[in-house]
């Protein structure tokens, strides 16, 4: 029997397949019990994650197992196996345990360290204790990648190395400023209430927000969540809402953390441009633009416009503008829309404007300038925005990093629970999953990688030779059960021809006969354990069976037994 991987990841494919190819709860317990019924797997466990889904599985062949457990992936997650298969990956025997060691110590996450991943790990290892799918390979393996993946931690810094997705998020949110300066007095919105959503809130109180509502479609969550906040020391104040109240919310929130388990969109693009448009209670609006003079006929409304007299030198701080055109730029700002859409100023660079703006930019431009200037002004405004969104998106997903931001959102979901297409919307920088993956494939490794990388080797080695041990553990028990039945009955035979031994007599004959019996198998069963530890080294159990001509039944009820005894899920326990 040999472990077998198959999966697909960030690494090996587009966040949209990944999207579709999630597994739901449901889906992972129908999954590995239709793995279990399937011929080449004996136990098997899932790996599923936002950034990857593994199934790992104890096969007796090879091609046979890759085959069923892709075809089991296809059918399961909803995508189509031919469209599914240029994206899967296999690992084998110890190239399995490789990868599944590296994933522990984060070295293959999408932020190099993040720690979240143990906990997923656990979980994965929990779903198949619980559904009787993981057998004695399965605990052990997924056992020692946990003790792996912490001894990475305790022993480099590869902590340092990046940081938890989280953090991440909310540094590529801050741009240029430290994420406490950032985040100091910010009111934020987190929706749902599981680990990753609980990790985020956590983290946004730590870094200095002053308000988090937390929504949850399961209101005691929710609640229970903001107890733990308040009660966390930090200072931060937290309260749940019901979900049905998250679009109010998102009008007073300046950062947003998404992460539910819905199939859906959590927040519409109609949601976030409602929520930065409104003006809300919360955030003061664009202050209106300094009233002005003007003139009597201008203020009635009725009299036909006259063009503003130029004005001098020592007015030139003045606003000669049409009444109805003021009305207008007034209404925008106190609605909080951008002054454009009222035909008035937005600091924003045209991308192919073969005219120069006829106002210039800033609202201190507006001095002096004529009603006709400024509607040309607005006219350009849109065109230059319209022409900007048509330019090839870099980066994060933000209208622009030298503009400022109204909402930041963090989705941290998969699939994905913030339409994507608001980062388009003015005022709104948007991280998500893929702008993450996008951001952290150019980061700096630490130094630390390498030697997490040492500890991994090292760990793989040492589980392989256990496990290649093991193997021939139940043939050396049988051999050594063997003895002692020869050692019995020659002491018995002892007694029929020598009755006249005393009991003082009889156990030091039996002690001698036995230390003789243990001597002469000594080395030879260390050495067969070093030998079959060894790569290549399978081959010495069967050898051993053939010379001393063990019973084939005894080894298997040995290894029936040993594998039944709860001390053997210690992996680096050999007998």
């Amino acid at each position: 029997m040999s472990l077998l991987v198959v999966g697909l990841s960030h690494r090996s494919a587009p966040v949209s397949v990944l999207e579709r190819a999630s597994l739901s709860a449901d889906a992972k317990v129908k999954l590995l019990h239709d793995t279990l019924a399937a011929e080449p797997a004996a136990e098997a466990t899932v790996l599923a994650t936002c950034n990857r889904i593994e199934l790992y599985a104890d096969v007796d062949k090879f091609h046979a197992g890759v085959a069923e457990l892709s075809t089991l992936l296809a059918q399961h997650s909803g995508v189509a196996l031919e469209e599914l298969t240029p994206y899967l990956y296999v690992h084998y025997e110890d190239r399995a345990v490789h990868h599944l060691f590296s994933v522990a110590c984060g070295l293959d996450s999408m932020v190099v360290g993040e720690g979240q991943i143990l906990g997923q790990i656990k979980d994965a290892l929990a779903l198949g204790q619980e559904l009787h799918t993981a057998g004695r390979l399965i605990n052990d393996l997924f056992q020692q990648a946990l003790r792996v993946g912490k001894r990475a931690h305790s022993e480099t810094g590869i902590d340092r190395a990046g940081q938890s997705l989280v953090t991440f998020g909310l540094e590529q949110l801050a741009v240029r400023q430290p994420v406490g300066e950032w985040a100091a007095g910010k009111r934020a919105l987190v929706i749902g209430a599981g680990s990753m959503s609980s990790l985020a809130a956590a983290t946004l109180a730590r870094v200095g927000v002053a308000e988090i509502a937390v929504a949850n479609r399961t209101a005691e969550r929710a609640e229970r969540l903001a107890e733990i906040l308040v009660a966390s020391g930090t200072g931060v104040r937290a309260w749940a809402v019901p979900m049905a109240a998250v679009t109010d919310e998102l009008a007073l929130a300046d950062v947003v953390v998404s992460c539910t388990g819905a199939t859906g969109l959590v927040l519409t693009g109609d949601d976030v441009a409602g929520a930065v448009s409104g003006g809300p209670a919360g955030h003061s609006p664009t202050p209106p633009l300094p009233a002005a003079p003007v003139s009597g006929s201008a203020a009635g409304g009725a009299a036909p416009r006259t063009p503003a007299p130029q004005a001098p030198p020592a007015t030139a701080g003045r606003l000669e503008i049409d009444a109805d055109v003021l009305a207008r730029l007034v209404a925008a700002a106190e609605g909080g829309r951008r002054l454009a859409d009222a035909g008035a100023v937005r600091t924003i660079a045209p991308a192919a404007a073969e005219e120069a703006c006829p106002v210039g930019d800033g609202r201190s431009a507006l001095a002096g300038v004529d009603a006709s200037s400024l509607e040309l002004h607005g006219a350009w405004a849109d065109q230059g925005e319209a022409a900007a969104q048509r330019q090839p998106r870099r980066g994060n997903r933000s209208h622009g990093d030298g503009a400022p931001v109204r909402l930041a959102l963090l989705d941290l979901a998969m699939p994905r629970d913030i339409d994507a297409a608001v980062h388009r919307i003015p005022g709104v920088r948007l991280v998500d999953i893929e702008s993450l993956a996008e951001a952290s494939a150019d980061a700096p490794m630490a130094a630390d990688v390498d030697a997490v990388r040492a500890i991994v080797a090292e760990e793989v080695a040492a589980f392989g030779a256990a496990q290649r041990a093991a193997h021939i553990t139940p043939t050396v028990v049988a051999l050594r059960a063997m003895a002692a039945e020869v050692v019995a009955m020659e002491v018995a035979r002892l007694d029929g021809r020598v009755p006249d031994l005393d009991e003082r007599q009889r156990a030091e004959v039996t002690q001698t006969v036995r230390r003789v019996v243990d001597k002469l198998l000594h080395a030879p069963t260390v050495r067969v354990k070093q030998l079959a530890s060894e790569p290549g080294g399978a081959g010495y159990a069967e050898a051993l069976r053939e010379l001393f001509d063990l019973d084939p039944q005894t080894v298997a009820s040995v290894s029936r037994a040993d594998a039944a005894d709860p001390k053997n899920d210690d992996p680096g326990r050999a007998s």
